[in-house]
């Protein structure tokens, strides 16, 4: 809040341009940009809303996924800001209570264009303190092409005689994108490339914003059915049915300790782990070269330990696995690592505790853990696989060091 004030001293002018931004798109960033142009504006301040009075029925995406994706969206215009100061307000949003807090943040003289759209205009009157907000700032009213002037023109008029305001009207073409066309393109299933910028696409690809969860289940599960179908030709039948029961720990660990999304990812990097497992030396070394998996000192002492390292890049091109999450999983499950996120701790787990390994000293210890604290579990499993591998006289892989070094305190 601070970097905002002192950005905002420095203005004379400044346009407003607020919105739920579920997503933000080219529309906005048209519209914002013509507004900066006609009125020589120093700033326009891009402010998703909190929970917005006018919208409390409505379900609305995360403040915080709103919050980023207008951040990518504005980023490369420097004349562009976006501001937290309504997603970090309790409580309902009003517009006027976020116009006097920007006042108090700029200079006495600041001028304030509050971008809006016509429809807006019409409803002014039933807003929170409509008086004083029309007192403290200009209005800027957008419209699409073909929308009914003479109505809008017709409550400006009104508006400006009985409040002395300024108000503006501006045409934007590109106003006919809008949030909830895109919202259900992608609930259908339908490109929305090019109606917002690469980056806000990019984001709710990764996260799966407004994606049909009843059509996403059946397409994971179809998804499901071809990984398997391609891993039983992949695997010898041993390493399949560990695989398998890795999956199935995995899943069940998942549900205990994340969300069905976490179960849904575990289920993919149980599959996945040894995908590479089974390849023979000649095919290692051509895929890693080809795939350019770096080979240390350690791997090739230890050939053993590629696999993993491989098997993360042979998921993201030969199984289209594009989530960051599920290839760390593959990567780490041999190694581990310091500092694991929540999924690489349950699929290091599972593949120490499965349910089709052979009994080893240990192993019951470990699951008991493994359902009482993934950390306490990640402690024990570390030590006892060090131990294990100096049995064997072989070098200990410095990031399974610096994991028994994080764990140890945990």
């Amino acid at each position: 809040m601070r970097s905002e004030i002192a950005s905002f001293r420095e203005c004379k002018s400044i346009a407003i341009m607020g919105g739920t931004f579920d997503p933000i798109h080219n529309g906005h960033l048209v519209t914002a940009e013509a507004v900066r142009h006609r009125f020589n504006v120093d700033k326009v301040i891009f402010i998703p809303t909190g929970r917005p009075a006018h919208k409390a029925k409505r379900q609305i995406t995360a403040n915080e996924h709103r919050y980023l994706m207008t951040v990518l969206a504005t980023m490369r215009n420097q004349n562009f800001e976006v501001s937290r100061i309504e997603i970090d307000r309790p409580g309902m949003t009003y517009t006027i209570d976020t116009i006097e807090a920007l006042k108090q943040m700029c200079r006495p003289d600041v001028r304030l264009y509050f971008i809006t759209g016509a429809d807006a205009i019409h409803q002014i009157m039933n807003w929170k303190e409509p008086e004083r907000l029309l007192s403290l700032c200009d209005f800027v009213a957008v419209t699409r092409p073909g929308y009914d002037r003479e109505r809008l023109y017709g409550d400006i008029r009104e508006i400006k005689e009985k409040f002395t305001s300024r108000i503006h009207f501006m045409e934007v073409p590109a106003l006919a994108i809008s949030s909830s066309d895109i919202r259900n393109r992608e609930k259908r299933g339908e490109p929305i490339k090019y109606l917002l910028p690469q980056a806000v696409e990019d984001y709710i690809h990764k996260f799966c914003l407004y994606q049909d969860k009843e059509k996403d289940e059946v397409k994971f599960m179809l998804d499901l059915g071809v990984m398997q179908e391609k891993l039983q030709s992949a695997l010898s039948i041993k390493r399949y049915i560990h695989t398998m029961g890795v999956a199935d720990e995995a899943e069940r660990l998942a549900e205990i300790y994340g969300t069905q999304r976490d179960k849904q990812k575990a289920r993919v990097a149980g599959l996945l782990h040894d995908c590479a497992k089974d390849f023979p030396p000649e095919m290692r070394e051509r895929f890693c070269k080809e795939y350019k998996v770096p080979v240390d000192e350690y791997m090739k002492k230890i050939p053993d330990l590629i696999h993993p390292f491989l098997g993360a890049e042979v998921a993201k091109r030969e199984y289209l696995v594009a989530d960051e999450e599920i290839l760390g999983a593959i990567r780490f499950h041999t190694t581990g690592k310091a500092s694991m996120s929540l999924l690489e701790k349950i699929i290091y787990i599972a593949d120490y505790i499965e349910p089709n390994r052979e009994s080893f000293d240990g192993l019951e210890e470990a699951r008991r853990l493994a359902y009482l604290d993934l950390n306490m579990a990640m402690k024990y499993i570390l030590e006892e696989t060090i131990k294990y591998v100096k049995t064997k006289g072989r070098e200990i892989h410095p990031l399974s060091l610096e994991a028994i070094e994080y764990y140890k305190d945990c």
